[in-house]
């Protein structure tokens, strides 16, 4: 009987260890999708490249998520080229989600590859098309049979001639906005909201130090719901093109407390951390002072004071300024014990006793937090 026993275990043994095998067996075969992929989003009917914005991002390329029916890492490829034909391309870059951005830049060296440029002493056009498309592949190498891509979309551009430049004055970038019960502007688009302080040397990252009150917030471009930004996992942004397509999920504050936002609209990261502003001077008042102010050395003796916020006394602003060709400082209580000064024109970190800003004739809306620094002119033309 013992003996019986034990043939029987291994019998059901024996049959355990072939259906694992046969389980192991299992092989999954990816399929091309159907539906294929096709860009989503609606495209400018030209867009114009001025030369001394490299970094900015022109636009964001959104597109449609493809499924190949297997448990495989899909990758999707961006690529750009002078023609439609795609005979040589340039790979924007590679990525796991379904978006990427294309700078200012990378539209204007497809450009100079299709024959344009801005010197209006040449014959060659300043206006043509430029093409874009995606390429979606399963894994994450290039050595992949199963693959598909969209129909080439033309984009037209055009390189603003040299003398057009010139004339243009000051030149637009793209700004980033605060909103949500969990900041001063509240869940309205157009109340005069907290900018992020975008970074002097990359125009697509911005920063921001400050007060948050418990609740919920989002980043806009402008005064209006589209272009939105959200997150759902807390570190990734989705994007809202218009006001047509979904809204993303809001960042949630449990806490209400100081914390540092970074954002990197071309990464399309933000990273959240607390910030302790417990040991962090607050003035009575802050002021612009200098040559800009009034296009003389006049400037210098007395100050245009800015308003403090009443939901985060750190932050200082004006919505409105005039302002000349010249330089000029932030300095506290009207007396230059504490002052701060910076190298960067239109945004920047102003450090303590540092370099006068340089300054373009223009009216802006003036921005400046005394916790880090940092400071924004946004002209006003742009809003």
């Amino acid at each position: 009987m013992k003996k019986f026993s034990i043939l029987f275990l291994a019998f059901i043994a024996l049959l355990s260890f072939n259906a694992c095998t046969q389980d192991d067996d299992i092989v999954f075969v990816a399929q091309p999708d159907p539906e294929g992929i096709q860009f989503s989003n609606s495209f400018q009917s030209t867009y114009v490249l001025p030369a001394g914005n490299p970094g900015s991002l022109a636009e964001r390329f959104v597109w449609n998520e493809v499924d190949f029916d297997a448990p495989t890492t899909i990758t999707y490829e961006l690529q750009g080229s002078a023609n439609e034909t795609f005979d040589s391309y340039m790979v924007i870059g590679n990525t796991g989600s379904n978006n990427l951005g294309v700078t200012v830049g990378q539209m204007r060296e497809l450009a100079e590859e299709a024959g344009l440029d801005n010197d209006p002493e040449t014959e060659m056009p300043n206006t043509g098309t430029i093409y874009f498309k995606v390429r979606a592949f399963a894994g994450e190498g290039e050595g992949n049979a199963l693959e598909e891509f969209s129909e080439p979309v033309s984009i037209n551009v055009e390189l603003p001639e040299a003398e057009e430049e010139e004339e243009e004055g000051v030149e637009t970038k793209r700004n980033l906005y605060l909103v949500g019960d969990a900041t001063e502007a509240g869940w309205n688009p157009d109340n005069n909201n907290t900018p992020m302080f975008r970074d002097p040397e990359n125009d697509n990252v911005f920063y921001f130090t400050g007060y948050f009150a418990a609740g919920f917030f989002k980043f806009l471009e402008g005064q209006a719901w589209a272009p939105q930004y959200g997150s759902e996992d807390g570190s990734n942004l989705i994007f809202r093109e218009t006001e047509a397509d979904p809204d993303p999920p809001a960042i949630e504050i449990t806490s209400e407390g100081y914390y540092s936002v970074t954002v990197d609209l071309e990464a399309m990261t933000f990273s959240f951390e607390p910030y302790d502003a417990s040991g962090a001077d607050t003035f009575e008042t802050i002021g612009v002072i200098g040559t800009a102010t009034t296009g003389t050395d006049e400037g210098w003796n007395a100050d245009m004071d800015l308003t403090q916020s009443s939901f985060n006394p750190h932050i200082w602003y004006s919505s409105e300024m005039q302002l000349f060709d010249g330089e000029m400082k932030f300095r506290a209580n009207d007396a230059w014990d504490v002052n701060w000064g910076g190298d960067t024109a239109f945004s920047g970190e102003a450090t303590t006793d540092g370099p006068n800003i340089p300054v373009s004739e223009g009216t802006y809306q003036i921005w400046f937090n005394d916790l880090d620094g940092k400071y924004i002119l946004i002209p006003v033309s742009e809003e």
